[in-house]
């Protein structure tokens, strides 16, 4: 796995389920400090978020399973994630290290760019959240989704959620897009595709079967 760049953390927290029954905090927080290994995050191509602490691992996350399963928030310096693994819900907490507060927000704002390669990622401009209040009990007026649009002639580079309609306008080739980076992974490998299109090709019915997709294509992006 190849990592493309990585991002000092000043904090890490982790939230623990069943706190409040137990009376424990309901966050235990990592620090950066002189004595101990630096916190970092890094975003491999495999589409995995990794936070390490020297060669210690303290969470792995796969960015491919679907907006469902992970669900990302910025707010200022600070990026919070719950997500699902083996049918338990968890979320953790990470704040950007820097000299400033700018320049914490813009290596958070960095991160989140190349996280939306993968995944949606919305920012939240309200007051912060209280430690054992989830982020998926934000109000939905005070979330607003990380949109940017290309100038020119270039291709749009559409992040986040993506509707049915556009996707169509995409596959009719009625708008130059890139799509998230989700989008752009197949179950096929390279050989396997050639055979399955040669073997398509050869198909008689093949033809009236891509001019029937191609009709319902333009219904969708009629509707």
């Amino acid at each position: 796995m190849i990592a493309t760049r990585i991002w000092k953390l000043k904090r890490y927290g982790r939230f623990i389920p069943g706190s409040k029954e137990t009376g424990v905090k309901p966050w235990k927080v990592l620090e950066a400090k002189d004595n101990k290994p630096e916190i970092v995050l890094t975003i491999v191509e495999s589409g995995h978020l990794l936070v390490l602490q020297g060669q210690e691992s303290l969470d792995t996350i796969p960015l491919l399973c679907g907006s469902d399963s992970i669900k990302v928030h910025q707010k200022s310096d600070n990026l919070m994630i719950r997500f699902i693994v083996k049918g338990e819900s968890r979320m953790i907490r990470m704040q950007f290290d820097g000299c400033s507060m700018a320049e914490a927000i813009n290596e958070c704002s960095s991160a989140v760019e190349k996280l939306m390669e993968y995944i949606p990622v919305t920012t939240q401009d309200y007051a912060p959240p209280q430690p054992n209040q989830p982020p998926a009990a934000v109000p939905a007026s005070a979330v607003q989704t990380c949109q940017e649009k290309a100038v020119g002639v270039k291709p749009e580079v559409v992040r986040g959620t993506v509707s049915i309609k556009r996707l169509t306008q995409h596959c009719l080739g009625d708008t130059a897009v890139t799509l998230p980076r989700v989008y752009q992974h197949s179950s096929f490998g390279q050989g396997d595709l050639e055979h399955f299109l040669r073997v398509c090709l050869l198909d008689p019915t093949f033809y009236g079967f891509v001019e029937k997709v191609e009709g319902e294509l333009r219904k969708l992006v009629e509707e």
